[in-house]
């Protein structure tokens, strides 16, 4: 019985992270409180605290795993630069940008990762050096000037989808997608046909 119980608990841990990664990817940190994110996994507020500490606990958890599980996804991707140029290609899509709570934890958040307790900053540090790594494997040249690539790659595109998610204007959100999605393939140094004038566009509401 006790087996059971541990595995039942842990279940239900995962189920909590799960849901709070779509709302705070959506709502943002400081947009969801614990009575929302605890209604998200279909429990009360009472259940929380057998679960967290905190709600900073909760968040660096939920970073903690969503980055993981990027990481993960790379992994499985085409092998060497190919992969590199498929999670480009996804990532600066307007299928991204248009469904945030189903995306990157660092374009949802990172501003507020930036002001949130250490243990989250610690979180994130230590998924997104992950991350960069991963990316840095698979691309040409000594494993430092991979590693400062990848750094600038994930910079690159981190930037670009935050930024076509933060205008009004859809069509200079198209362009900044197009453009920057351009940019990061010329710095892969993949042949492309992408014309940054003509983006792709997504469907307008």
């Amino acid at each position: 019985m006790a087996r059971y119980g541990s595995e039942h608990k842990e279940a239900t841990r995962r189920r909590i992270v799960e849901t709070a990664a779509r709302r705070l990817k959506r709502d943002g940190i400081d947009g969801s409180g614990i009575a929302a994110l605890m209604a998200d996994a279909g429990l009360t507020n009472g259940a929380f605290y057998a679960h967290f500490a905190s709600k900073d606990d909760l968040v660096a958890s939920v970073v903690e795993e969503e980055l993981r599980l990027q990481s993960a996804t790379l992994r499985v991707l085409a092998p060497g630069s190919a992969g590199v140029e498929e999670l480009v290609r996804t990532y600066l899509s307007p299928e991204h940008r248009d469904h945030r709570d189903e995306g990157c934890p660092s374009a949802a958040l990172l501003d507020e990762i930036g002001r949130s307790a250490d243990v989250t900053r610690d979180a994130y540090t230590t998924g997104a050096k992950t991350l960069v790594e991963e990316i840095a494997a698979r691309l040409a040249g000594d494993p430092e000037a991979a590693h400062g690539r990848a750094l600038v790659l994930f910079t690159m595109i981190v930037g670009t989808l935050q930024l076509s998610r933060a205008v009004t204007d859809r069509d200079l959100s198209d362009e900044a997608l197009a453009r920057g999605l351009h940019q990061a393939l010329t710095f892969l140094g993949v042949e492309h046909d992408a014309d940054p004038s003509h983006p792709p566009t997504g469907e307008h509401p």
